[in-house]
């Protein structure tokens, strides 16, 4: 069962390419520098294709059910939603981000399920000075316990200043997944290799797989070729990718 993007495939179709358009070499060392690097840039592509599915979809243009490209990408990212309580800094009198925050889905309060009725509320996100300032002194909208709001900077600031603990749900930043049993790893996608009879030699044991699911595997090539200053052909990728792909099915059948 495959659980993430190969780092062998992505990185011998890269070389298989690069030799093919007789572009040079690339070696493990560049493919590492890059890996990370490509990886994240395509985890923040999918937040611009979520906003272009949904100008399609209010155009009457995005396909429906399974084949809708919102759905295929919500999925996509749910490999990366997470869940944390935090509790106050009272140093700092706010909420420290995890350190591998990328984007907030949402916060509430830290409650508890008292007569079948959940005591958490939800706080309203800001990211305003100057509107969460006019709120603050307003006497009508001034934040409360059953209505709190958050100012999202370097760190997170929530009002009323009697809420210690927040639950906080968000998508954290790809990193890797273990090449033996596919769990996560807090370690960036590496191709690891020894030097045997002057070629480079894959050991998988110590090497570390994408975290982005397997059918990035094109998208991975083109990036790392592009950071690398390398063209290639989008067609070509794709269809030696997908060869590869069944190459490794087929062997993890016997």
């Amino acid at each position: 069962m495959a659980f993430g993007a190969s780092v062998n495939t992505v990185y011998n179709t890269l070389k298989h390419l690069v030799n093919k358009e007789q572009n040079g070499f690339i070696t493990p060392d560049v493919f590492n520098s890059f890996a990370q690097v490509a990886q994240v840039k395509i985890f923040n592509k999918m937040f611009d294709q979520i906003k272009d599915s949904r100008r399609l979809s209010r155009a009457s243009f995005e396909s429906g059910r399974d084949k809708s490209r919102f759905k295929q990408i919500q999925e996509d990212l749910s490999y990366f939603s997470k869940s944390v309580r935090i509790d106050k800094d009272f140093n700092a009198d706010t909420f420290i981000k995890p350190i591998d925050l990328a984007r907030i889905i949402s916060a509430t309060t830290y409650g508890q399920i008292l007569l079948d009725q959940s005591t958490r509320r939800n706080i309203e996100l800001l990211y305003d000075e100057e509107k969460i300032d006019r709120i603050l002194v307003s006497n009508i909208s001034a934040p409360t316990y059953e209505f709190p709001i958050a100012l999202i900077t370097e760190t997170i600031e929530v009002f009323p200043d009697s809420i210690h603990q927040i639950n906080l749900r968000y998508y954290k930043y790809p990193e890797g997944r273990s090449t033996v049993d596919g769990s996560r790893v807090a370690f960036q996608p590496r191709y690891n290799y020894d030097v045997a009879n002057d070629a480079d030699v894959y050991v998988p044991d110590s090497s570390v797989d994408f975290e982005l699911p397997e059918h990035y595997m094109p998208d991975l090539v083109l990036e790392i070729a592009e950071l690398a200053g390398v063209n290639l052909r989008d067609k070509d990728v794709t269809s030696y990718t997908n060869q590869e792909l069944m190459l490794r099915n087929r062997e993890q059948t016997f």
